[in-house]
């Protein structure tokens, strides 16, 4: 392996380490962003230490057993290929250790204690669960399906710059390749997720790819008209017919199958069970599966193909207007919890149903919030010398254009508050143009620049689809640039104590306290004075100081650190928070976040200046309600 390979390879084994080692790690896969891992013991997991790792941007755990890592994009895998080589099973079927003291896992095959977890989790709602469900099963098929979605929005770029492409021997390769590629998975989409969710409902995984694939097959039809439940005038409407209920009846079939499968295997002797469980099964399960679940989830979809395409493809602008302004805008509360991947399942029913996808355009303008905020925030950094949040805005800008908003997410947005939120509503202003225009997409996935190539769908031909996502951007950052440089006064973004600075910004000069005048000026310790040139000196005075245990199971995250640098910045006087002996200003959040600190660590919190009393009272208030 090459030399990053290495350095991965050593990246994920103290990552490892820090889980709780080999044994406490059940599974470890990734998305586009995420290094997602499911552990048996999370007594075991040194969280602190897992934020204070260079690559980690954030931590998502708000399940029983599960961590979701931000590393970034291309890192995510490089990870989970280093995961891989360590020998950590990839597959959430993954046999696990006899013993482990597994919790709410899906890879102990039993359903039944894995459904008990989630219903316990304090953490979660049960919406959030499915959610979380959903976009665990259809995680692993996301390469798959940006692969084949920019296959299909490349073939429909090639079908309208090159009419006669059929025609042309050339041209008609190129396209009947990148067909072939994008119908390998959707002819077969319902077989992915069928495996996928066998995996996570503890059923036997190729079992549920068959019950899926048998959703597609043409069989279906056959069996439809011998019930008498087909239309032949009018397929689409009845009641029962090939792809009926989608992905939606999949995931339900399969959780029917992994219940009955516990069933018979626990009754079934062991010389019989290869052969007769699986048989049974599948039988048991494929008539009510056939009969029933597709025909129900059928209609369960196209009421909710119906309700999407009315609101996104709305004869009334209006209508389309405030859809996609309202759906841009509070998209990212959704990916910065880690719970965007739940809406797959809408996704892949549109489709399936319709041949393309109307509300992901406008989600994606979420990510060109994102890109316009941090523009400004960069522009009054800059100005005011905060040269360590220019350098990480500027790592993450690269990201961020090309669709991949995590990094600013983490690093940037979230942790300073406000500018999250005028990302979102300078989004929506591009949510409302791409819906408005009626912009569809083949696939999802790909946003920001990179989603140009499957933005070819939708009424006004793949080059007018294009045009107006391409417009849809440009409005997302103007809108958030502008937003957010009117919202966010520079001042909250000065260089806190020990950072980086420009050489005119003012600096702190400590003085004995046995000085007592200076310019002229009685000085007494224990406070500040304005002297010559505006600077601040500090005359010594003993700090005040306040000693509190964290008991937030989260720990510092993104939103208190938010909070508490807010409130400390309403006091003069310096406030640096130490943990572990490693210390950070309380103005900042950042260098909040960046503490790491967990549930059980010590907050030394000490102020010095003027106000300090009152600014360790208010914290102290602070700490007590919120951490």
């Amino acid at each position: 392996m090459n030399k990053m390979g290495d350095d991965y390879q050593e990246k994920a084994r103290i990552l490892v380490g820090y889980l709780g080692g080999k044994p406490n790690i059940v599974s470890v896969t990734n998305c586009m962003t995420r290094l997602r891992t499911v552990v048996r013991e999370e007594s075991a997991v040194d969280e602190a230490r897992l934020k204070s790792l260079d690559d980690v941007l954030g931590l998502v755990h708000d399940r029983e057993g599960f961590y979701e890592i931000v590393v970034g994009p291309g890192k995510s895998r490089k990870y989970a290929d280093g995961c891989r080589f360590l020998g950590l099973p990839s597959a959430a079927g993954a046999p696990a250790k006899e013993g482990a003291g597994q919790k709410a896992s899906e890879t102990d095959n039993n359903w039944k204690e894995y459904k008990e977890g989630l219903h316990s989790s304090q953490k979660s709602s049960r919406l959030k669960s499915a959610l979380k469900l959903v976009g665990d099963i259809f995680v692993p098929l996301i390469p798959g399906i940006i692969a084949a979605g920019l296959c299909a929005g490349i073939g429909s770029l090639i079908a309208q710059a090159v009419p006669d492409h059929e025609n042309i021997k050339a041209w008609s390769l190129v396209y009947s390749l990148l067909a072939l590629v994008n119908q390998s998975l959707m002819t077969y989409l319902t077989a992915w997720a069928g495996y996928r969710a066998a995996e996570r409902f503890g059923a036997t995984p190729i079992l549920g790819g068959m019950l899926g694939m048998i959703t597609s097959l043409d069989g279906i039809n056959q069996i439809s008209r011998l019930l008498g439940m087909y239309q032949e005038a009018s397929p689409l409407d009845s009641i029962l017919r090939t792809g009926k209920g989608g992905v939606l009846a999949v995931i339900a079939g399969v959780f029917l199958l992994s219940a009955v499968e516990k069933k018979i295997r626990s009754r079934m002797p062991e010389s019989l069970d290869i052969i007769a469980t699986p048989l049974l099964s599948l039988l048991f399960c494929a008539v009510p599966y056939i009969l029933v679940i597709m025909p129900m989830f059928g209609y369960i979809s196209g009421a909710v193909v119906w309700v999407f395409t009315k609101l996104c493809m709305s004869g009334s602008l209006v209508v389309r207007l405030i859809a996609g302004y309202a759906s841009a805008a509070l998209f990212l509360p959704l990916v910065a919890a880690g719970m965007h991947h739940g809406l797959v399942a809408l996704y892949s029913v549109q489709l399936q149903e319709l041949g393309y996808v109307t509300l992901y355009p406008a989600l994606a303008m979420a990510g060109a919030g994102q890109v316009g905020a941090s523009l400004a925030l960069w522009l009054k950094a800059r100005r005011v010398g905060n040269r360590k949040l220019c350098s990480v805005i500027a790592g993450a800008l690269p990201a961020g254009l090309l669709g991949v908003g995590e990094p600013l997410i983490y690093g940037v947005t979230l942790p300073l508050g406000k500018p999250f939120i005028t990302a979102g509503l300078g989004a929506g202003f591009g949510g409302a143009l791409v819906m408005a225009m009626q912009v569809a997409a083949t696939t999802w996935g790909p946003s920001g620049l990179l989603g140009i190539f499957v933005m070819t769908a939708g009424p006004r031909g793949a080059a007018g689809s294009v045009l107006m996502y391409v417009a849809g951007l440009a409005v997302s950052y103007i809108c958030s640039f502008v937003i957010t440089g009117l919202a966010i006064d520079k001042r909250t973004l000065l260089p806190e104590a020990g950072e980086t600075s420009d050489p005119a910004s003012s600096e702190k000069t400590s003085l004995p306290d046995t000085a007592r005048t200076l310019a002229g000026e009685a000085l007494k310790p224990g406070g500040y004075h304005t002297v010559r040139h505006g600077d601040t000196i500090w005359l010594g005075g003993q700090p005040d100081r306040l000693s509190y245990t964290l008991t937030d199971p989260s720990g510092m995250h993104a939103r208190p650190a938010g909070k508490l640098a807010t409130l400390a910045k309403k006091y003069p006087c310096d406030i640096t928070i130490t943990v572990r002996g490693k210390r950070a200003s309380a103005k900042s959040p950042i260098e909040l976040m960046g503490l790491g600190a967990g549930q059980g660590d010590v907050l030394e919190v000490q102020a010095e200046g003027e106000e300090a009393g009152s600014a360790i009272s208010a914290i102290k208030e602070f700490l007590r309600q919120n951490l």
